[in-house]
């Protein structure tokens, strides 16, 4: 993409959000510090580079930082068939009833009706610690999700099944499995509402010191919960940008939060989102005046904004819906031009990489 020009709106193709990315630039762990991770500034004209703890000296009194407040589950279960074949569940929402709706790995899916029994933690060297029974498809009988009911001797419910025997959900380009540290740096540290299998990552940057510093300048806060599903990591595959069907995620906007953002545009202050997962919160209100229930929105170039002003976000995938939005944000050719930089200077790419900070193209 760093060789094309800007196009009309309804003209870009997928091909013109790829790019080369070295493998070495994909961050496998964090920086030793939440706020130690490089920040881009391209919020200007010219680009600036930064340490993310300088971030204040970007943002001003009355300004508002609106962040999501998902927290990630250990929704990533391990256990084996009656046969004794491995499978590997991916919860990607918790029902009613006890039963999940999941992604499932497995060589031969299972019957309806089947049970699994699924291990804890510490792996298969001991009895099940608890069985995952086979309902069906999710959301109705061709759904892409598996919908089982989640069951152990003492009742817990799925929320405790997956604290006390799940993995950390990380994302398919970061090679190790997952620990201590990784249970600690991929939540945010106001992560609140459970239901996400990714983290908002740009808020992955934000520690209390920071949070205090920017309270203490009155730079204002609000939050948003949009539970991150697993599709954010799927690539769009159809050239035509008009047949991709995006994933459905469930989000909530608190009416303190919509009267925070109708009070930071009164003051003439910007609402900074921070995360790509907050402008897909935020815009879907402004879309049709929905403030919880599904979204499916899809921001390419051409979306007209109309709530979000700034973004705080880290650097993304090739040919992913995310590249899309931010392009659509800040206008394609500058993100082309960004990108290249990034690379160029080393920056660290992905869910534990560096961050950027875009002002919207008017």
């Amino acid at each position: 993409m760093f060789n094309a020009t800007d196009r009309a709106p309804g003209e870009y193709r997928l091909s013109d959000f790829d790019f080369e990315l070295p493998p070495e630039l994909i961050a496998q762990h964090p920086a030793p510090e939440r706020t130690a991770s490089r920040l881009l500034d391209a919020s200007g004209e010219a680009t600036e580079h930064r340490i993310f703890n300088e971030l204040p000296q970007l943002l001003r009194a009355g300004d508002l930082l609106v962040f999501n407040d998902t927290k990630v589950l250990q929704a990533r279960l391990f256990g084996e068939k009656a046969s004794g074949g491995k499978v590997e569940l991916l919860v990607e929402r918790v029902l009613g009833g006890n039963q999940v709706a999941a992604h499932m790995r497995v060589s031969k899916k299972p019957e309806v009706g089947s049970t699994l029994q699924m291990f804890g933690r510490e792996g298969n060297g001991g009895p099940a610690a608890f069985s995952a029974t086979l309902l069906g498809r999710w959301p109705e009988a061709d759904g892409p999700l598996f919908r089982f009911v989640l069951a152990d001797d003492a009742g817990a419910d799925p929320y405790t099944l997956m604290a006390q025997h799940g993995h950390i959900p990380l994302p398919p380009y970061i090679t190790h499995s997952d620990s201590a540290e990784d249970a600690q740096r991929y939540q945010t540290v106001f992560a609140r509402h459970p239901g996400a299998v990714a983290a908002p990552t740009a808020a992955l940057h934000f520690d209390n010191a920071l949070l205090e510093r920017l309270d203490a300048m009155g730079v204002q806060r609000a939050s948003v919960t949009l539970h991150v599903g697993a599709g954010t990591f799927q690539p769009v595959k159809t050239e035509n940008l008009a047949e991709h069907q995006m994933h459905s995620e469930w989000f909530h906007i608190p009416q303190a939060t919509q009267q925070a953002v109708h009070d930071c545009h009164a003051r003439g202050g910007r609402v900074i989102a921070v995360g790509t997962t907050t402008v897909r919160t935020l815009e879907s209100w402004g879309q049709n005046g929905q403030t919880e229930g599904d979204t499916r929105i899809f921001i390419t170039p051409g979306f007209p904004f109309t709530h979000v002003d700034a973004l705080i976000t880290n650097f993304h995938l090739p040919k992913s819906s995310l590249m899309m939005l931010v392009s659509a944000f800040a206008g394609y050719r500058k993100i082309a031009v960004i990108y290249s930089e990034a690379i160029a200077r080393g920056y660290r790419f992905f869910s534990y990489g560096d961050a950027m900070l875009l002002s919207r193209q008017r």
